[in-house]
């Protein structure tokens, strides 16, 4: 069987049992195309919310499916492929973030959206790459202990200068490994390029940046732009994505190394089988998580994130 007639039995199933199939920026290009959704985490999980579908398909990652589940919880929520994980959301845990907190009472737990359920259930507010900055100059305290990326911490600190931040060792594998010689290279390669980065890469590469923003403020820049060239400095397939969005401008990826392992894991064939029931996995989180957890995303709306 062919991409095109996959695509058509998947459009076919998911109309016959009424569901709503979410896809992350990051994935393959054949998965988007049949998605009634495409964008970053959190605006996937209002879509989510918001649709009258009452099952709804993930093709992203655990953290992305926990999260349409704590603002839908009575929806039943597919994770496309149940080995995506995130790195960065795994890397620290309730009990770790605990203890920080015990060292820092005076901080505010701020928690970037690409974290578990469970850690979100201690976090103060949450924040997405695009509304960190101003949720940070929102928020009254002063303290801010930032979790879990260092990089985007330390982005929004140098905009918010005049509050404290406390950051921890963690962050995207993908986005943290390209070094600033790279920038320097495409810019060689490419010096009419405009070069716009994720706030995930380390500070000596969105130093180097035209812009730096979401994914979702990446494509809009490019699309919006007057320019015809561009270098992106975040995961490969928004490169693919704007080159067949805007056939008439130019992309290049910063780094072949930029493909996140875990949005590739899931294929064309892994939506088939979860619509027709033989594969995938159900998101269950039990009612004292789903309480706790939502109450920084509530935060965070109600700050205007």
């Amino acid at each position: 069987m062919n991409v095109y007639d996959l695509q058509q039995k998947i459009l076919q199933l998911k109309k016959q049992n009424d569901v709503c199939i979410l896809a992350h920026s990051y994935v393959a290009r054949e998965i988007s195309e049949i998605a009634d959704f495409t964008g970053d985490s959190y605006g996937l999980s209002v879509q989510a919310a918001n649709v009258p579908n009452q099952t709804v398909l993930m093709c992203g990652v655990r953290f992305m499916a926990e999260t349409c589940k704590i603002l839908s919880p009575q929806k039943k929520v597919l994770l496309a492929n149940p080995l995506a994980g995130c790195p960065m959301a795994e890397q620290m845990d309730k009990q770790l973030i605990t203890q920080v907190k015990e060292q820092f009472p005076d901080y505010l737990v701020m928690a970037y959206i690409n974290t578990t359920a469970e850690l979100k259930t201690i976090a103060d507010v949450c924040v997405t790459s695009s509304s960190a900055v101003k949720i940070a100059k929102a928020v009254k305290q002063d303290k801010i202990l930032f979790i879990p990326d260092c990089n985007l911490g330390t982005f929004v600190a140098g905009q918010v200068p005049e509050k404290e931040f406390k950051l921890l060792q963690g962050g995207c594998p993908v986005h943290a490994s390209i070094r600033p010689q790279a920038v320097q290279e495409m810019k060689r390669l490419h010096p009419n390029a405009l070069v716009l980065v994720h706030p995930e890469c380390v500070p000596e590469v969105t130093a180097q940046a035209d812009y730096v923003g979401s994914t979702t403020g990446i494509m809009a820049y490019a699309e919006q732009s007057d320019a015809k060239e561009f270098i992106i400095g975040t995961e490969i397939s928004i490169s693919e994505h704007l080159q067949y969005d805007c056939p008439d401008k130019y992309f290049y990826p910063l780094s072949k190394e930029l493909i996140c392992p875990n949005m590739k894991s899931m294929t064309l064939v892994d939506v088939y089988r979860n619509l027709t029931g033989e594969d995938g996995e159900e998101i269950f989180l039990d009612e004292e998580t789903l309480h706790l957890a939502k109450k920084c995303i509530d935060n965070m709306i109600q700050l205007g994130g």
